[in-house]
């Protein structure tokens, strides 16, 4: 049968299928080679260009004759996560990016800019790791904007932002000076602009090759085809709740590493790892009843309203809890082989503390959640 003559449900599930199989070739090949490298510091530029030009960080973005689907976004990302929780995290980044172009309503950003983004010719990043700390109120927004003509200058220092080289942009926020809360702007903030400075981060327990620098900004000249939305708040709300879900895939690849790792010495150790705690059965069936809670809400990933980012948040909030569950399971059950320096149990270890922290985390997730319950319900 011809493809084009196939029902469109089939023709969607086909597709889908054959790229997470490319995407787990890669995986399972070599990535799987390049994992412990990529934890001590190697940048993996050319797999993601790779992963890019297949289409795996841009499935869930509207394309001719191919609707966008977030589940399969996530599942590309969760299939690489098995493998290197870091590369996961990469392809988020580039990922969110393309969700950055696509949302915004400027011209600019979303016709042949979000085309190359989406073939891999261009790589992005976020920046936003302060901003949305800024917004839920635990610090100040670090970048701010000085209205000119035709554009802003903007100066500041963001402290942590990864996937980042000179030929990448990253999508982030700041205040504009003389204006008050909610007249904040988002852009995109080419590295390579005259201002823009890259600086070495301290040296990471793990991940190392995220390309992770902090972002210094001195008079950096941001002109309309630069602007993602201004203000920026209306935008935001419209994506926050798909900024969340795809970060999903990256917990969903870690947890589904660590359950495999278990399984793996079953036979050998299972007459004494049935006293532990976690079993990799029960973890399984936890993650499957998660990754079946995100994809009912990826059926409205644009829902702008408070009950459905309530939702997402308890979601992406349960990824990082099970995350540290099933890796720390996974070390019990390996025992001693889990705790050596080239064990990839060990190392999806640090992965998982990676999601549990890595913004939002928990404890942000969780402030969240209570604020917007707070919102909802009489005092």
């Amino acid at each position: 049968m011809n493809p084009a003559d196939m029902p469109a449900d089939v023709s969607a599930a086909a597709q889908t299928e054959d790229l997470l199989a490319a995407v787990r070739a890669i995986a399972q090949g070599p990535l799987a080679a390049r994992a412990q490298a990529i934890d001590e510091g190697a940048y993996p530029i050319d797999l993601m260009r790779e992963l890019a030009q297949m289409g795996a960080m841009s499935a869930h973005i509207d394309q001719p004759g191919r609707p966008g689907n977030y589940v399969t976004a996530i599942l590309a990302m969760a299939e690489v996560g098995k493998v290197c929780g870091a590369s996961s995290f990469l392809m988020w980044q580039q990922a969110v990016s393309a969700l950055y172009l696509y949302g915004s309503e400027n011209p600019a950003m979303n016709g042949e800019r979000l085309q190359r983004h989406l073939a891999g010719e261009i790589m992005g990043a976020t920046g936003m790791s302060n901003p949305m700390k800024g917004f839920a109120g635990i610090e100040k927004i670090l970048l701010n904007a000085t209205p000119v003509e035709g554009g802003y200058l903007i100066n500041g220092t963001l402290p942590w932002v990864s996937n980042l080289a000179p030929d990448h942009s990253l999508g982030t926020v700041a205040t504009v000076n003389g204006k008050g809360p909610g007249s904040e702007i988002m852009f995109m903030l080419p590295c390579s602009a005259p201002g823009v400075t890259l600086k070495h981060c301290p040296k990471f327990s793990g991940m190392e090759g995220t390309a992770t620098f902090a972002v210094q900004c001195k008079d950096v000249f941001i002109g309309p085809n630069e602007l993602l939305a201004d203000p920026c708040l209306p935008y935001i709300k419209r994506i926050r709740g798909a900024f969340l879900l795809l970060q999903c895939g990256i917990a969903a690849g870690i947890i589904q590493g660590a359950i495999d790792s278990m399984w793996k010495v079953e036979d050998q150790l299972g007459h004494v790892n049935q006293f532990l705690d976690d079993r990799p059965d029960q973890l399984q069936a936890e993650l499957d009843d998660l990754v079946g809670t995100v994809a009912q809400l990826c059926e409205t990933p644009y829902d702008p309203s408070d009950a459905f980012y309530l939702d997402v948040v308890n979601a992406r909030l349960a990824g990082g809890e099970l995350c540290l569950r099933a890796a720390n399971a996974a070390l019990m059950h390996q025992g001693a082989r889990g705790y050596l320096m080239c064990s990839d149990v060990q190392r999806r270890v640090r992965e998982a503390q990676f999601v549990a922290i890595v913004t939002p985390a928990i404890k942000h997730l969780r402030k969240q959640a209570a604020d917007l319950c707070a919102e909802t319900l009489p005092a």
